[in-house]
């Protein structure tokens, strides 16, 4: 496949998602260097969604260390049970957090960062990373980034 993205520009997320998610898949199957489909995905999401930040974070012993990304630069280690993303591997759920000043122990990696998601990649049970996307607005995710955002961490395992 070309590495082009058809960017659509419609208010509706989901239809968002549904455009973008095949395109992913059609990026990342045949490859299988995990930081190339990560760094992939992130540049996808980026491209379509415009987000403040999005990228992954890999479990390395017992942290969590900065993966491929786009945005400005990061934290680049993450105890579990810290911030939104350590928080996600621990409970091994997704987080979405409308107010990042009012989540216990946030991390703030960038002052600009309002709301976040986190949702955690598994394989055979066990958290292997996150996918952490902030906004620079409050509120800015729901359970429809959740859905479509665990569709495409799910091609992953192919």
């Amino acid at each position: 496949m070309a590495e082009d993205l058809k960017i659509i520009t419609t208010t509706d997320k989901a239809e968002q998602y549904r455009s973008l998610i095949p395109q992913i898949a059609a990026l990342i199957t045949g490859e299988t260097d995990q930081i190339a489909n990560l760094a992939n995905i992130a540049a996808a999401l980026k491209e379509q969604f415009n987000w403040f930040w999005v990228g992954f974070y890999l479990v390395k012993q017992d942290q969590l260390v900065l993966g491929p990304f786009q945005g400005p630069v990061a934290c680049t280690r993450i105890q579990k049970g810290k911030g939104v993303c350590g928080a996600s591997w621990a409970q091994k759920e997704t987080l979405i957090v409308p107010d990042v000043d009012a989540f216990p122990g946030h991390i703030a990696c960038a002052s600009a960062s309002r709301s976040e998601i986190v949702l955690p990649l598994f394989n055979g049970g066990e958290v292997i990373g996150v996918l952490d996307v902030d906004s620079e607005h409050l509120a800015h995710f729901d359970e429809v980034d959740g859905k479509y955002l665990k569709e495409i961490i799910n091609l992953l395992h192919g």
